[in-house]
């Protein structure tokens, strides 16, 4: 059996070695190294394929979210509500802009914020919300923008976690994870379900007039080169990292589906484990499952986390600290206690999860935690 890996990228490349050396090749061939033609072609393929109006390649996800809020005119002590359980990112940029981080719990259940948990945290300094789409499904989002609708909020859909997952409205429409907020930001980190060779990232959204922004944000603000509109960032897609992900979009619904499968599989063989609570999955959200997580009860995370790396299988935390326990937002928030995302800390364990997951590996990983 070949060794146990969170994320498996080299037998993932090695399936599509030929595609992905061609791409990278011609950018060689071209030297068109910024916003060359492979940057507007995985631009243009990512809009298709999310069925959105605009999409702006960034240079990494966390620039994604900041120029999404600097494109918002947000002023220094405007709140922002945000999860304070997910990764750093999603409340840096916050604290970057001179903002305030108003950090609120999640569902048990999903790790996801709802409608009622925002509401509770609405005051009238409050301008924006920033739903994640943690480890692989959606937010109920319906109700979160009918919330934002109602108090005047703009809504930033953090969606680095679950590309490729589609959302059902209550009319039966659906519309992939990304596109529902006023702004959908994603990263091409490389272990993300759609990932680059290196650092990436994309916006999304659906108005003309937040695109043009946003666009210009990301090109030091302006529109015209040398014309300087507004202070802005430098912040490309790179034209390698566009090809590789060219390719690897093609892919990525294969991808998802492996996932799932491997997900499947995890859930059948923890049915019934004593102790153990397998992912919840949204009735209104296809799961892309960029993380399994599994909760386990009592105190006894630890221990399983040690046996297994034991038995040779590597698992990961996320996340072991709420936001507003970390050092660095001890300046923006007064807040000491959220009893879910303090709880979620102490049971949260990923699993291997990814597209090359094969029969012998996944039998090996789940007698592993049954025995435990």
């Amino acid at each position: 059996m070949d060794a146990i890996q969170m994320v498996d990228l080299k037998r993932q490349y090695l399936k599509i070695k030929s595609e992905i050396d061609q791409g990278i090749l011609e950018v060689l061939d071209t030297t068109a190294y910024i916003n060359g033609p492979k940057v507007k072609a995985f631009q243009e393929d990512l809009q298709q394929y999310l069925r959105a109006t605009h999409v702006i390649p960034c240079a990494n996800g966390t620039d994604a979210l900041q120029i999404a809020m600097m494109a918002l005119d947000l002023q220094p002590g405007d709140e922002v509500i945000v999860p304070a359980f997910t990764y750093v990112a999603t409340a840096e940029v916050i604290a970057l802009l001179r903002l305030k981080p108003v950090m609120v719990d999640v569902d048990y259940d999903t790790f996801n914020l709802t409608a009622d948990i925002i509401a509770a945290a609405i005051t009238p300094r409050t301008k924006a919300i920033v739903p994640v789409n943690l480890f692989g499904q959606s937010c109920d989002l319906e109700p979160i923008m009918a919330l934002a609708l109602e108090k005047g909020l703009w809504v930033i859909e953090d969606n680095a976690q679950a590309i490729g997952a589609d959302y059902t409205f209550s009319n039966g429409s659906t519309a992939k994870t990304g596109t529902i907020a006023h702004i959908g930001c994603t990263s091409f980190y490389p272990s993300k379900n759609l990932g680059a060779y290196g650092d990436g990232g994309a916006i999304c959204t659906n108005r003309a007039d937040l695109a043009q922004k946003m666009q210009m944000i990301a090109n030091h603000g302006q529109v015209r080169r040398y014309y300087h509109d507004a202070v802005g960032v430098n912040s490309r897609l790179d034209a390698i990292q566009a090809a590789v992900l060219g390719v690897k979009l093609k892919h990525l619904d294969e991808y998802a589906a492996a996932r799932r499968a491997a997900a499947d599989f995890y859930d059948q063989a923890f049915a019934g484990l004593e102790g153990i609570q397998t992912p919840v999955r949204h009735p209104l959200s296809t799961h892309v499952f960029h993380q399994y997580t599994l909760l386990v009860k009592n105190a006894r995370r630890d221990a399983l986390q040690a046996h297994l790396q034991q038995k040779g299988i590597p698992t990961m935390i996320y996340y072991p600290v709420p936001l507003y326990a970390q050092d660095a937002f001890k300046p923006f928030t007064e807040l000491t206690h959220l009893p879910v995302s303090e709880l979620l800390c102490q049971e949260v364990i990923s699993l291997p999860m990814h597209t090359e997951l094969d029969q012998e590996q996944l039998n090996y990983i789940t007698e592993a935690v049954k025995s435990f």
